[in-house]
């Protein structure tokens, strides 16, 4: 791609930074535009391509000349922004962790005031997610967690397979997390769970 790009390299591998300056003005834009496309977030993809590069730098010596940089810049970079979407789900809802509680099923603890809030508030935000689901994939869930249904019982009241019971929820789950990512409430989320 660019014609000094292996001279660069072999001067970053011998710990020259103004080369591997040269790198980054080089592949800034491909990597903020992998970043930016995977996170759809510009401020999570800039700090995105820059971890991407910081990691690239810290681990120049397990390049391999052989194959083309670009392609391992990128796949730093993929693998970074993938772990970000995978915290972002972990944060949102876990595969098989049930949604809040209903209020009557709280300790003592859970019944003060500060976390009734708290958990109101968890619910509105639960409830305006799911109206955001198409009506299969919302049944699924809510039998799944409210219910407590397993698949072959929710098979068998929507008619249908375990298998697509299990690729609904999958779905649902993905579909869940990022309309709560689209509404700013990972945080709020992340906030009630730590506090």
């Amino acid at each position: 791609m660019y014609e000094h790009e292996q001279v660069w390299l072999d001067q970053a591998r011998q710990g020259d930074q103004a080369a591997f300056g040269m790198l980054i003005e080089a592949y800034q834009g491909p990597v903020y535009n992998l970043a930016y496309r995977m996170l759809n977030h510009a401020g999570e993809a800039e700090e995105a391509a820059q971890e991407a590069f910081i990691r690239a730098y810290t681990r120049l010596d397990s390049y391999d000349p052989q194959h083309k940089f670009s392609t391992w810049m990128l796949s730093i970079t993929s693998n970074y922004c993938i772990d970000i979407l995978r915290k972002r789900r972990a944060i949102l809802l876990s595969i098989d962790e049930p949604l809040p509680a209903h209020p009557a099923l709280m300790s003592d603890r859970e019944n003060s005031p500060e976390a009734q809030t708290v958990h109101g508030e968890l619910s509105d935000m639960v409830q305006t997610l799911l109206q955001q689901l198409p009506e299969d994939y919302r049944q699924a869930v809510v039998l799944r967690y409210w219910y407590e249904m397993s698949y072959e019982e929710i098979a068998e009241v929507m008619q249908t397979s375990v298998s697509a019971i299990k690729s609904r929820l999958f779905r649902a789950r993905r579909l869940l997390a990022q309309a709560g990512i689209d509404m700013g409430i990972s945080t709020e989320i992340e906030n009630a769970v730590e506090a």
